[in-house]
């Protein structure tokens, strides 16, 4: 009888345990060879601990890739899905209304209408215009390249965003839409490159950048990861704020709370990094006022 009484309570013990664990199980969606969505995510296990499992996709840039990544995660049952970006975002939102997504590093998710019932996070928004402004100061821009990707929502809204700068700033937009691998053909003419969040083109930006420095033109961009590869001038949220604040709305979802509770949250740190060596070799004197305002300067 004891015996018996004894395996119960193991069993009901391992039970409450393997539910526990269970209950802790986190999935992430980490469109792959993307530096900035690395970066946010270390800063989101940092946070996290070692208290939660965390199962992580790397999908590559394109829909399919998102969408097994996301009914991998819903079929292991896992409690919360956490996405980096707009696309794994939007698809996580289409796959499941049941499991909370926390969200990192999308721009302008009110215009895509990714809070609601199921999902919140926080916005990695920059002021395009600012980015635009200190890339005028480095080279005199008539045609800015624009690089995108069809597929991707908030890559068109980026744009949307963009123009409302050309009188202003006085440049006209030439959108090169990015589905594979960028077309060397299209940049030129161009004086100057934007690359957009486009999980596409951050997944191949080395390529994007050897295609510019053929024709020593400057490139920047609204999203981190590509600065060490040669970007010239980088506007990002900082990734180390985005992985943090997932991981505190995640803890808050584990605890009880519903996403719709969570309220969006705003980027507080906007980080400014500029490539001097690439400025450099392309020929371009960067003028002391953007250097020195920089939170990060690449010599």
């Amino acid at each position: 009888m004891k015996r018996n009484i004894f395996i119960i309570t193991g069993a009901l013990i391992l039970m409450v345990f393997t539910q526990s664990a269970f209950a802790k199980t986190v999935g992430v969606i980490m469109t792959a060879d993307i530096a900035y969505y690395e970066d946010i995510h270390k800063a989101f296990t940092d946070d996290m601990g070692k208290d939660v499992e965390i199962v992580l996709q790397k999908p590559a840039a394109d829909p399919m890739s998102w969408t097994n990544a996301v009914r991998k995660l819903t079929g292991i049952g896992v409690s919360v899905i956490v996405c980096y970006g707009a696309p794994a975002t939007l698809t996580a939102m289409k796959e499941t209304s049941d499991i909370p997504i926390i969200f990192a590093g999308v721009y302008d998710p009110e215009s895509m209408n990714i809070t609601g019932k199921n999902a919140t996070g926080i916005s990695s928004t920059v002021p395009i215009d600012k980015i635009i402004k200190l890339l005028s100061e480095i080279k005199n821009i008539s045609k800015l390249g624009v690089l995108f990707s069809k597929s991707e929502k908030d890559t068109i809204i980026e744009i949307r965003d963009l123009k409302k700068s050309e009188g202003s700033i006085g440049f006209q937009s030439v959108l090169i839409s990015v589905s594979e691998h960028v077309n060397k053909n299209e940049i030129k003419g161009t004086d100057a490159l934007l690359v957009t969040t486009c999980g596409v083109c951050m997944s191949g930006v080395k390529d994007i950048v050897e295609a510019a420095r053929r024709d020593k033109i400057p490139t920047a961009a609204v999203i981190g990861g590509g600065e060490d590869a040669g970007i010239v001038l980088t506007l990002m949220a900082d990734p180390k704020e985005q992985g943090s604040t997932a991981a505190k709305m995640v803890k808050q979802v584990l605890e009880g709370s519903k996403p719709a509770e969570l309220k969006l949250k705003q980027p507080n740190s906007i980080k400014t990094i500029v490539n001097l060596k690439e400025a450099k070799a392309l020929g371009l004197d960067v003028p002391a006022g953007v250097s020195g305002s920089a939170d990060k300067v690449i010599q």
